[in-house]
């Protein structure tokens, strides 16, 4: 047998049942590994690292990244739809910007543990 499998056959029913009571509603675990999907894009993720330092327009964020302005603005449509940017309307420019802390925190901890 591999040293990382279990030689015990029987579960842990006390330990098993008290985990199974504590246990995500099955929306909540779907919803949180949408918002991993949404980050683990390195496009999107170079986006919100930009935007968690300085709020940013399209154009920005295009020459920032080497990428067309039609391409940030289909990541940023995403982010958008996952409520991770906002934008707000300055004349004829839009900034864009991280809506919410989680975000930048995920982003730090996601960083943080590549570190390691």
């Amino acid at each position: 047998m591999k040293d990382d499998a279990c030689d015990i056959e029987e579960p842990d029913e006390e330990a098993v049942k008290e985990i199974k009571s504590k246990m995500l509603e099955e929306g909540i675990i779907l919803k949180t590994t949408d918002v991993f999907k949404t980050i683990s894009d390195p496009t999107r993720l170079k986006i919100l690292y930009a935007l968690s330092i300085k709020d940013l327009c399209v154009c920005d964020l295009a020459s920032l990244l080497d990428m067309s302005q039609s391409a940030i603005s289909h990541q940023l449509r995403v982010l958008r739809d996952k409520n991770m940017v906002s934008f707000k309307k300055e004349g004829k420019m839009a900034r864009y910007f991280v809506s919410d802390e989680h975000v930048i925190n995920f982003i730090k901890m996601g960083m943080e543990h590549a570190q390691e």
